[in-house]
């Protein structure tokens, strides 16, 4: 029940193309997150979305693509309302109505997620944007019965399961999700923008999450009158993508929507782009780390060429590595450590947007006379033949990418619905693309020209003191008008007895995992294939050792091994830094290099005519990487920046201290969980220390090549030898060793951070668990993900939809070679923080000790979820990819999945509830970050342990401000 914050604070939509170009081109700072897949078809690009559709007496548009790839399908319905249809005064209801359409309906009462963790669905949520609602999840293929008789179900025969004590249970929820948003570094900015970009008349002025006020005041009968307006099968677009065909499609779709009433058809507001006669700017002060400049314009809405011509413009001057404002501001001037621009599509009229996070002690005005000197450059001059053609083929890559997935966040399936929503042709992304596949730098000159000029706003963002947002009381909304019914509408007789429950199926698709062929490099690396030939694209994943741990039991400075494996393509070969990016650009690759706990990686993802080029890239960056010490200090600058964006984020912040808590000074895990270190030992790093890493550990000997997609062994084998066979590391090859074993702390301890003026705190608790590698990982893996690791888990079941005090409430643990954190967290609004302590501590000691043992109707929940959730789990190469890595990570047999699975059907609540005893209540670590002036002494009357304050570092604060000391941080 979620949309990207950005979506729903207002600024950043979608449109028929928006994520999918924002996706492909990188720009994320623009995608309007689920709204929309990377999934357009072109001419040269050879994959397309092949889709027939029907309409139903009622109204019901019902579009299907046929994918038999893997036995799931993914079911996509979207309503043609958002928040632009809210009345002045009722500011949010669409998003708040979402969260309602998932707490149950006349004939399914209670949670809607139930029955489709019982059959393993995947890609499951929901979002809400200025334009539109939709709902989606991937079902098992045996399972599609039962997604359409949900769907049918809130559809047809929702009104009769909303009470007032619903109502106010999500409204508690979203206002928790407001708060988690504007707690964050520039959280208030989307609002701002949006009430700069538009007239208070316009209806994308407010933002999608709305108002406290608004809030506050929907009544039980806004939201009835809200569903029989918006809800109707006629304003509904209902895609179905997957392994199914359209006669069972028509059946199906018949039998359980057939019957439903049509609504009334809503208007649509007419398009306003809102063009503005001059330009404006605003200076906003938050508690930010660095500044951050905004520049935005209203530009021509989702559906038109030139909107899909400003992607390509958007590319050019600072969608990627190789943009115009890139190399002149983070490689030339060094100005900035990020800066971005692109589109973000909507209904009504899209934004163009550039974003800029300036460097520490940087006038923003020098940086925003540059943003004009090359935005004026490239509108005057025009783009280059070569940029253009560049820019092309990234977006085409995306695309290809993009094709693979059927459903969830993006896919084919949110193409398709889009299309159909806002042009009326569920093919318009065939247009889109054809657009960007012919347009010539003179058109892009002309669009530019004509939407990029007066009229912008700037909003710059400067370090301060955070003004909460003003927001204006609420109003009484003027009556929501309902049209009659059209009478071209008509229905069908039901056939559905909806008293029998929820149709739960019998039977469900076995697993299906690739075969693993093996080959043996000169080198020394061991190839492990998979082969996938949805689309024409290959991954490669070298797994080598080192990773974190390195950095101290290797005696390297924290971060090194992140900050290493980073530098990789930052210039490798006869490539600098923007030749290399270059490079991948026109070869339509993505390259990079990372490390983790226990070890590095370096991957690619090349279309397959591009495989051997790719490859060739690949090997430079592996052997040769440059390490100019000019492009190190360029990136050490923006790392550390990184670092501070870090500590001002509430979670970052806890997730930073907690680890050398848990593990203890000295130990291999004792460092951030990101890896990042710390601003201090960053600084000290020299081009020796890289060269020293790469050396030591990014080499062939002992290492593993994982390669998954559209190629074979026969094929891939000489490719690898010709670019990586001759490649040998220097010197005997090292191991990490062991990691050292932790003694738990004799009591529980308590340690706050304090964020002033924050509404809300942001809790975490956890301790040390046995590695991943234990004989019980998988047993306390169920344990954890009944207490809190998925969404009717306890912990969220209780903080969020009972107290409704938390947006979310969840539990994790993730994987090492050595003992593993255990952490449970929940951000909850600022005057809770106590009383959720409260709650999470007795629903952890009370599952831990056995006075509430996971059930045996738990226990099966989660292994019917995990069980039915393995075909579609293995949809895309990443996930196959990702299973490999940690089979060879943590030295698992390849038929790993295969006996897990058997693992977990032999499961029983005893063994769930002897690995739940693993966690130890009376020894629990809590960060808590908030204000400390409202958080510090009721934390501190809960009497938990040892309370310290500690700095955002993790060093202990002197004395707490009431004057209390009790006892310093261990």
């Amino acid at each position: 029940m979620t949309a990207s914050t950005r979506a729903r604070q207002g600024l950043l939509q979608k449109g028929t193309l928006a994520l999918a170009l924002a996706t492909a081109i990188g720009a994320t700072a623009f995608a309007p997150s689920p709204a929309l897949a990377q999934a357009e078809a072109t001419p040269s690009s050879g994959v397309d979305i092949a889709y027939e559709e029907f309409t139903l007496p009622n109204g019901l548009r019902v579009i299907v693509h046929e994918d038999h790839k893997a036995p799931i399908v993914a079911v996509n319905i979207w309503y043609h309302v958002g928040s632009k249809d809210e009345p002045r005064g009722r500011t949010g209801f669409a998003h708040l109505f979402e969260h309602l359409m998932f707490n149950g309906s006349e004939n399914h009462p209670g949670e809607y997620f139930a029955p489709f963790e019982l059959v393993g669905a995947t890609d499951m949520n929901g979002t809400t944007n200025t334009d539109r609602t939709n709902y989606f999840q991937n079902v098992p293929t045996t399972a599609l019965d039962l997604a359409l008789w949900m769907e049918s179900d809130r559809m047809g025969h929702l009104l009769g399961a909303i009470d007032q004590a619903t109502l106010d249970e999500q409204r508690g929820v979203v206002q928790n999700e407001k708060r988690q948003g504007e707690n964050q570094p520039y959280g208030q900015v989307w609002t701002k923008l949006n009430q700069a970009l538009y007239p208070d008349s316009h209806p994308y002025n407010h933002s999608v999450i709305g108002s406290m006020a608004d809030l506050n005041a929907a009544s039980l009968e806004d939201v009835k009158n809200w569903f029989r307006a918006w809800y109707g099968p006629n304003n509904a677009v209902l895609v179905l993508a997957g392994d199914i065909d359209v006669e069972t499609a028509k059946e199906k779709v018949a039998k359980y929507f057939g019957h439903i009433p049509a609504g009334p058809d809503m208007a649509q507001p007419a398009v306003d782009i809102a063009v503005r006669p001059a330009d404006t700017r605003e200076v906003m002060e938050d508690r930010v780390p660095q500044a951050r400049i905004y520049r935005a314009w209203n530009v021509p809405p989702t559906g038109t060429a030139e909107v899909d011509q400003l992607h390509v413009l958007g590319q050019i001057l600072g969608g990627s590595a190789t943009s115009r404002l890139e190399k002149r501001l983070a490689h030339q001037d060094k100005l900035v450590d990020n800066i971005s621009a692109g589109v973000s599509e909507s209904q009504l009229g899209s934004n163009f947007l550039v974003m800029a996070t300036v460097k520490e002690g940087v006038d923003p005005a020098k940086v925003e006379a540059i943003i004009d000197e090359e935005l004026e450059r490239l509108l005057t001059q025009g783009p280059t033949a070569e940029e253009v053609a560049q820019a092309q083929t990234v977006i085409r890559a995306g695309f290809v990418r993009g094709v693979e997935r059927i459903g969830g966040f993006g896919g084919k399936a949110d193409v398709l619905a889009s299309c159909e929503i806002y042009t009326g042709e569920a093919d318009c992304f065939r247009d889109s693309m054809a657009t960007v596949a012919a347009v010539t730098p003179a058109q892009l000159t002309a669009v530019g020209n004509r939407w990029l000029g007066d009229g912008d706003h700037t909003l710059v963002v400067v370090p301060g003191e955070r003004t909460p947002l003003a927001e204006a009381p609420a109003v009484d909304p003027a009556p929501l008008d309902l049209p009659p019914v059209d009478g071209k509408y008509s229905t069908t007789a039901a056939t559905v007895d909806r008293s029998t429950g929820v149709p739960m199926p019998e039977q469900f698709p076995d697993l299906t995992f690739p075969e693993l062929q093996r080959a043996t490099l000169s080198n020394g690396t061991e190839v492990i294939l998979a082969e996938r030939h949805a689309v024409p694209v290959v991954q490669v994943n070298y797994l080598f050792d080192g990773g974190y741990k390195a950095d101290v039991l290797g005696g390297d400075k924290l971060g090194t091994s992140s900050f290493a494996m980073s530098m990789l393509d930052e210039g490798a070969g006869d490539y600098d830094a923007l030749g290399f990016a270059a490079r991948a650009e026109s070869l339509g690759a993505n390259l990079g290099a990372g490390a983790s706990l226990d070890g590095g990686s370096a991957y690619l993802s090349a279309l397959k005519d591009q495989l051997d080029p790719s490859l060739a890239l690949f090997a430079d960056m592996l052997r040769a990487p440059r390490f100019e010490p000019s492009e190190i200090e360029r990136v050490k600058a923006t790392w550390i920046a990184g670092i501070k964006q870090e500590k001002a984020r509430p979670n970052s912040a806890a997730l930073r201290v907690m680890p050398p808590l848990l593990y203890g000074e000295g130990h291999a895990y004792a460092m951030p969980f990101s890896g990042t270190g710390t601003e201090a030992s960053i600084a000290s790093l020299t081009r020796d220390d890289l060269v020293g890493y790469h050396g030591t550990w990014v080499r062939p000997e002992n290492a593993t090549l994982v390669v998954v997609g559209d190629t074979t062994l026969a094929q891939v084998v000489p490719m690898l030898e010709k670019h990586l066979g001759d490649w040998k590391g220097q010197g005997a090859p090292e191991t990490t060793g062991e990691v050292a074993t932790v003694e738990r702390p004799d009591a529980s301890r308590v340690f706050l951070i304090d964020q002033p003026g924050a509404v809300q705190a942001n809790i975490f608790v956890g301790q040390l668990v046995p590695s991943t590698k234990s004989d019980q990982a998988t047993e306390f893996e169920f344990a954890n993900t009944v207490l809190g690791g998925q969404f009717s888990s306890r912990l969220n079941m209780n903080l969020r939809e009972d107290k409704h005090w938390a947006y979310g409430s969840y539990s994790f643990s993730p994987d090492a070679m050595g003992q593993r954190p255990w952490l449970a967290f929940a951000p909850v609004q600022i005057d809770k923080t106590a009383e959720s302590m409260a709650e999470l501590k007795r629903e952890i000691a009370e599952y831990a000790t056995g006075k509430a043992p996971p059930t045996a109707e738990e226990v099966g929940k989660v292994r019917s979820n995990e069980i039915r959730s393995l075909p579609g789990a293995y949809e895309t190469a990443s996930s196959v990819a990702g299973t490999i890595a940690g089979m060879v990570r943590y030295d698992r047999p390849d038929d790993y999945v295969r006996q897990r699975q058997a693992e977990i059907e032999a499961l029983t609540p005893t063994q769930v509830a002897a690995a739940a005893a693993t966690i130890d209540p009376s020894a629990l670590t809590w960060v808590v970050v908030g204000d400390l002036g409202k958080i510090e002494t009721p934390v501190r009357a809960l009497d938990f342990g040892v309370v310290q304050v500690l700095d955002a570092d993790g060093n202990p604060v002197a004395a707490a401000a009431n004057g209390s000391d009790d006892g310093n941080a261990e």
